[in-house]
Order: C-alpha cells, then structure tokens, then sequence
C-alpha cells in the first residue's frame, strides 16, 4: 500500500493488503476493505465505505458531493459492497439527508463512464454498461443488467433479473423478469435466457411468460390484471414477486407490448 505517488489521508482506514496505484487521492473519513485495487488518478472522497476485492479503475471519482441543490453539506455516505468492479471514469455521488447514503451492492459492474446520483440503491449483482446515467434515488434490484447510454429518471425502480435495452430512457418503473426496451420503453417479452443462466427451470420460466400476458396483452388495464392474476393464478414466489412489485410502484408501470409499427 506504501506508493509514495498516492496521497492518503492518516485518518483514513485502509486495510493492509489494498493496492493503490499511483496519483490516487483518498481524503479522510474513508475506509477500504482486504484485496481491493485502486488503479491510479481515482479520487475516492469523504465518506466512502468500500468492500473486499474490488477493483477500481483510474478517473474514477467515488463519494463526491451530490449535485442535488438541495444539499446542504450534511455527513452521508457512498457504501459499495464487496467484488464489486468500477470501471474508468464512473462517478458515484454521495447521499442526501433523504436516504443519507447511496449504495452499491456486492458483485456489481460499473462499465466506464457510469453515473450515480446521489440516495440511489444498486442491489447485488447488477450490471451498467457502459455510459448508463442514473438520477437520483433510484432502486436497481438483483441481477439487473441496464444496456449502454440508457438514462433513468429521478425515482424509477427497476426489478430484478430485467435487461433493459441499451439507449433506453427509462421514466417509469420496470417490473421484474422482464426485457424492456424501444420508445417510449416498453415490455418486450420474458428475459427468459437471463433466468436460463441463474437456474430458473423451464416451468418457472413459462409461469412468468403467463403472468405477463394476463398483465400486457389481454387489453386489460394494470388493476384488471391485477386483480385476475390475484384470482386465477396459482400463488408462487414469482407471481408475488410481480405483484408487490406492481403495488409499490411509485411512477406507474412501463407501457405494455406494441408491435414495431406502432
């Protein structure tokens, strides 16, 4: 850890196995766990919690302030999990008192030039290609992959085991299971090779394909397909899944399936 090129500051807590490369700067109130690399010209400032055996890329800039004129100066937090990847130039903004900490999961990979925003919740596992911008408190649930130069808007959620498509502009929530994409962002089937890789058998899989046609392409409204989903399909982690999802939904689902002419 002793490069004479990196500026770390004494209070910060580094365990003693971290790489750091040259032309690093870490400020004070940091603290970086076992085997992770900091490759050179990272800036990793105050308030920045990160995990075991990550690796970040050089140009990245962790923990900044939020650009939220709301802030006013208050200690809040970047948390990044463990394995996790940064890659060059992603930029990952520190809370607001609104959540007082933005967060990034274990197993994550930030491709480069990634943009968090400030109180926004990354989950386990999830992947940002990239150029992928993200407003602020914005919630990417497990195993998610969002395609390149896709931006989010302010308090969308996005559930686990989706792909969104690259170039997307994401304004309303995105349920689970699902591929998302065209424009404006739409359900465009099951992502059902993603569920393929992560185990989900064959049955699991077709169970989700039945809900989503009862909820996008039976011309029901989203509280009809609610409410017949609730009646005629057998109760599963899935289906529960999908529903809670729906009735937590802040921003309203994105539209159903459109065929490319329309």
């Amino acid at each position: 850890m002793n490069q004479p090129l990196a500026y770390v500051h004494p209070e910060a807590k580094i365990a003693a196995n971290v790489v750091i490369e040259p032309f690093v700067n870490i400020e004070k109130n940091v603290e970086i766990g076992e085997g992770t690399w900091i490759g050179s010209n990272v800036t990793i400032m105050e308030g920045a919690r990160i995990g075991k055996n990550c690796r970040i890329f050089p140009g990245a800039v962790i923990s900044a302030i939020p650009q939220d004129l709301k802030y006013e100066g208050e200690n809040t937090l970047v948390r990044i999990g463990d394995n996790t990847t940064i890659r060059e130039f992603v930029t990952v903004n520190r809370g607001t008192k609104a959540n007082w900490e933005t967060v990034v999961g274990n197993n994550c990979l930030l491709m480069a030039y990634v943009h968090i925003a400030h109180d926004c919740v990354i989950n386990n596992q999830v992947i940002l290609a990239n150029a992928v911008n993200l407003a602020g408190h914005i919630e990417i649930d497990d195993f998610a992959i969002i395609g390149g130069m896709s931006a989010v808007h302010q308090f969308v959620h996005i559930g686990k085991h989706t792909m969104v498509a690259g170039g997307s502009k994401v304004t309303k929530d995105v349920p689970p299971y699902v591929k998302a994409g065209r424009e404006p962002v739409s359900f465009v089937g099951v992502n059902s090779i993603g569920l393929r890789r992560r185990g989900y058998s064959n049955e699991q899989i077709n169970y989700i394909h039945e809900v989503y046609r009862n909820l996008y392409m039976k011309g029901r409204n989203i509280s009809q397909a609610v409410a017949f989903i609730e009646a005629n399909m057998p109760i599963n982690g899935e289906r529960d899944e999908i529903l809670n999802f729906i009735q937590n939904s802040q921003r309203g689902l994105m539209r159903g399936y459109r065929r490319q002419a329309d």
